[in-house]
This record gives structure tokens, sequence and C-alpha cells, in this order.
């Protein structure tokens, strides 16, 4: 769509409600005072129509007062409703004086649309307009020729001066090469997000991108290559961002991008999202989280340090400012900000078939080895990353990481390894956690169909919406669903049939239990029964014993994991280890 067709970037929602409220308000008490200074005529109104004016005159002020809290199509609606009624209260007016006044209450109409909305829409309403106001004159008869052609002009012009100033003022905060918000359009832009941030609460973060070593780009390759870049760039970024956000070139080679509603941690995970689309495009990346008492030029100079410190150790990565966080949080925050440079990552654990051991798939878990107090256990880090905002980019590293080495032991041994990545609810929870994952299968190459997300039995017993359908939506792509520690809940058993689910991970401690306790043992056969009945796989966890194993394979149970087979490991052992199989690569 081009930008001639799109609704001009002038006025904040606030801005919007309280000129379109006042607008509204201005005229139903001009149609009152038209009722109270013709007394003699006033009982040949409608009380109906009488009505109106008080009416208009209240919602105008609600809507001065609370508009900012709807959706545009609200105004619309309010604004096509409201020339009806100017129609009608034409329509019965006692005299031609007050008719034609009411009439001219379109113009002020036709520039609210032309001013707030989209050229189609607002042409459409202009042609309502003219409509409505045709009819009256004709079905009143006493409107002159010439009043009729003096309204119609104000309407029209009125509303065409108003279009081309406002679509000019929009055009000055756009940039000429890219399309994109430029830098005072994005200024004016954030000024409005502090402002509802601290309003309502709502978080809100800034990102600043640098394309790393653009100026060999133009040195080499000509400025018309370099803008070439910059466009691509634009192209490609804008498709994928997220609802509500605003990017933005900043100036040369930098650009900015707007986050309402995105924590830090989010607004890092989306940023690595950004950056991953374009391997080919070094990009480095400073990212700030609003925090109260900051001002809009506060949120920028930090993440503006974080840029500058992405740049001083090397580039080509993200970085989020960690102001006002615990110092564990910080060092987590560091590390992943340098990923696998910082100590981060991801071991995996296989899975097998209980029948002959033989590995059929790997679990991704997190480790951490901290600069200076060495392992950190994930029962650790994660609830920090959980408290403090970070377990998005936390989750975004082992996503990323575990596709990785997913695909290089894949490759390396010759297996068809599905693999299996355990997802908390908050992430779950974050409207843009199905795109990261997606985004980060496409740019690692690893299968959607060998892909499984685990989720504890605790979270799906919560059964967000939101979470639920994040995981539809995923399983409509091909990665599957597990439900990691089932048994140790008891109200998913009844949802298992409308739940999105594939496979049920087992707790260990059926498991612990199966080799000495014959109760345990029939429990364990009804579940694998009761899974059987469902379509689901049943994958026993916590196996570490050879009877447990015995145990397992004679009861026809199809998949397992524990110490037994193998202990967490890094992805080079396990290619050293099962690079000798002989399955051919799938």
């Amino acid at each position: 769509m081009g930008m001639s067709r799109m609704a001009p970037e002038v006025a904040t929602p606030r801005v919007v409600a309280r000129t379109t409220g006042l607008l509204t308000a201005m005229g139903g008490l001009a149609a009152i005072g038209l009722v109270l200074g013709t007394p003699g005529e006033l009982a040949r109104i409608h009380p109906a129509i009488a009505a109106l004016g008080p009416i208009t005159a209240v919602v105008g002020l609600g809507v001065m007062r609370w508009g900012n809290r709807v959706p545009q199509l609200f105004y619309r609606v309010l604004l096509a409703v409201g020339a009806v009624g100017i129609g009608l209260f034409a329509y019965v007016s006692p005299t031609e004086s007050g008719a034609v006044a009411i009439l001219a209450l379109m113009v002020f109409a036709s520039m609210a649309a032309f001013l707030f909305f989209s050229l189609v829409w607002s042409y459409s309403f202009l042609v309502e307009l003219l409509v409505i106001g045709t009819v009256v004159v004709v079905a009143r008869g006493d409107v002159t020729a010439g009043s009729a052609l003096v309204l119609g002009v104000l309407v029209v012009g009125s509303a065409g001066a108003v279009g081309v100033l406002a679509r000019r003022a929009a055009s000055a905060g756009e940039d000429a090469l890219t399309g994109l918000v430029n830098r005072r359009g994005f200024d004016e832009a954030l000024d409005a997000a502090v402002r509802t941030s601290v309003r309502t609460g709502e978080p809100l973060s800034a990102a600043l991108f640098d394309l790393d070593h653009f100026k060999a780009v133009n040195d080499a390759r000509g400025h018309a290559a370099g803008d070439e870049l910059l466009r691509t760039v634009a192209d490609t970024w804008s498709s994928l961002l997220p609802p509500g956000a605003i990017l933005a070139r900043h100036g040369g080679d930098e650009f900015s991008l707007l986050l309402p509603g995105h924590d830090g941690a989010a607004a890092l995970a989306c940023a690595e999202a950004l950056r991953a689309t374009l391997p080919d495009v070094g990009t480095s990346v400073g990212v700030a989280q609003f925090a109260l008492g900051d001002s809009p030029a506060d949120l920028m100079r930090r993440a503006d340090a974080a840029l500058y410190r992405v740049k001083s150790v090397g580039r080509g990565r993200s970085e989020l400012d960690a102001e006002g966080m615990s110092p564990l949080a910080r060092d987590l925050a560091a590390a992943l900000s340098a990923g696998r440079a910082g100590g981060l990552a991801v071991h995996l654990q296989p899975i097998v078939t209980p029948a002959d051991g033989e590995t059929v798939g790997i679990e991704a878990l997190v480790r951490w080895t901290h600069p200076d107090r060495g392992f950190v256990p994930p029962v650790e880090f994660v609830p920090v990353a959980e408290r403090e905002g970070l377990i998005g980019a936390l989750g975004a590293f082992v996503w990323t990481a575990a596709c990785e080495d997913a695909r290089t032991l894949s490759e390396a041994t010759g297996r068809p390894l599905f693999l299996t990545v355990n997802v908390s609810g908050l992430e779950l929870d974050d409207p843009g956690f199905v795109d990261r994952v997606l985004a980060t299968l496409e740019a690692t190459g690893w299968p959607a169909q060998r892909t499984v997300v685990e989720v504890t039995e605790s979270l799906v017993e919560a059964e967000s919406t939101r979470s639920v359908r994040a995981l539809e939506v995923l399983r409509e792509h091909g990665l599957r669903v597990a439900i990691d520690d089932f048994g140790t809940g008891y109200s998913a058993l009844a949802r298992l049939d409308t739940l999105p689910t594939d496979f049920l991970k087992l707790d260990n401690s059926f498991v612990s239990a199966i080799t000495t306790s014959s109760r345990r043992a029939r429990l364990l056969r009804s579940v694998m029964a009761l899974a059987d009945a469902l379509d689901l796989i049943l994958v026993a966890e916590g196996v570490e014993t050879p009877e447990q194993a015995r145990t397992l394979a004679a009861l026809g149970c199809p998949l397992a994991q524990g110490y037994l087979y193998s202990r967490p490991r890094p992805v080079a052992e396990l290619v050293a280890e099962l690079a000798p199989a002989d399955v051919p690569v799938v």
C-alpha cells in the first residue's frame, strides 16, 4: 500500500480523541442552541430528534476523556453515524437558515476524517456527506441552490486542504530513502510512548542498530550499493515487526526500534530475531528498557551506551543495558549479550528406545559457567532470568544454540534425531514467542517436524489462552508438544484430549519405584494405555538403573531418558560417541 493511501501519522491516540471529541461536543451544543433559539418551533421537532443534541454533546465529552483507549475503528463509526445525525437534524430544522447551519457542521466532520484516517476511507466518508447533504436539500425543498453549492464547496475544499496539509506534515517524519520513520518522527513517537508507559505502567524498550562496516560497502561498491543495502534492511525488518513497534532510520547506517509493551529481555530477543534474518549483514545492537524516572533522552542514552559496548568488544551481537538489575542478573545479561563466549552453553541429553538403547532424540538443557563463580545451576539462574526480565533472551539463546547443536549432531552421526526444548510459561505468554521460534528454525536450518516444545504440567494446568494458542500455532507449523513432569499434578489429566499435546514425559518419581512397587508398575502400564488411547508418545524420565530399563522395555515403554543412558553433555562428546551410526540422514 502506497503512502498516499495510508493515514497520516500526525497525531497520537490522545490527540485524535480530544480533537474528535471536541468537534462532536461542539456539534451537539450547536444543535441544542438551534432548538433553544427557535422556541416557537420547538414543538415541530420530534423529541427523539431533539434529544440528539444533548446526546451528541455528552458523547463528545466522553470521547475527549476516554477516547484514547478505543481503537481507530470507533472513530470511523462515530463520524459515519454523526453524519447521519447531522442530516436528520438538518432535515427537521424549523427554518432554512437553521438547516444550512446544521449542514455546515459537515465541514468539521470532513476535516477530522482527512486529518486522521486513510485517503480511501476519507474519500468514502466525503461521498457519504455529500449524498446526505444532497438528500436533505432535495427533501426539504426550501434550501436555495446557491446555499447548497456554497456548502458543498466548503465541505470539499476544507477536506482537501486539511488532507494536503496533514500528509505534508506526515511526510516530514518519513525517511525518503527507506520509507521508514525518520529521527524526527521517531522522537515524537518516543515522547508519546514514554507518556503512555508512565501513565499505564506498561513496559517500554528501545533498541539502536548499527550496520557493521557499512562504510566499507560504500567505499568498495559505491553509494548506490549502500543505499540498496539500507533499503533491503528496512524492507526485511519492517515485515517482521511485532504489533505496535516502530522502526526508524536514525541516521546514516543506524536504525532505531521502539517496542511498546516489551520489557528489556523481550526487546533483546526481538533484536536478535531481526539480526538473524540478515546473517550476511553484520549488525550490532544496544537495547534498553524504560525505567520510571527516565526521560526519552535517558532511554536512548542507555541504548546507545549498550551499543557502544557491543562495538568496543567486537561487534556482531546484541547487548541489554543492565542498569537496576541484581548482581547475578547483570552478569547473566552480560553473558546473554556475549552468547557462547559468555559461558552459556546447551548440553544435550539422549532420548532412547528402552528395548535396544538406541538414541532417537535429544533434550536441550541450558548450562552457565560464571567467570568468577564457575558452574551456576539452572535452578539458580533460570528463576533470576524469569524474575528480572531476562527469560526471553535466555530462551532465544537456548533455541538458537539447541537447533545449531542438534543439526551438527544429526548431520555428523546420520541419525534422524528429534530435538526437545523446554519453554517457560512467561515465554509462551510472550506475543512474539512463536515468531521468534519459527525465525530461529529457518535461520538454523533445523526442521520444525523434528522439534518438540516441552511445557510443564503445572503450566498446562494454568491453561492461559495465549499460551495454548501459541502451542496450537506451533503445531500448525509442524512442531510437536510434550507435557513434562507428567504425573506430578492432576488437573491436566482431564484435558489431555483437548490440549495441543503429542508427548507425555513421565516424571522420574514413577520410574524410580517401578522395580520395587508392583502398584507403581501397574500404574505405569495404565498411563501407557492412556497415552496409547490418546495417540500420545510416552517418554519415561529419570532412568538410572539397568533394572528400571529392563522393566520399561518389558512394559513396552516407547522412549526413555536418564543418567543410565547418558548425562547431558556437549554436542562434541555426543558426536564422538555416536558418529559410527550408519542410519541414513533424513
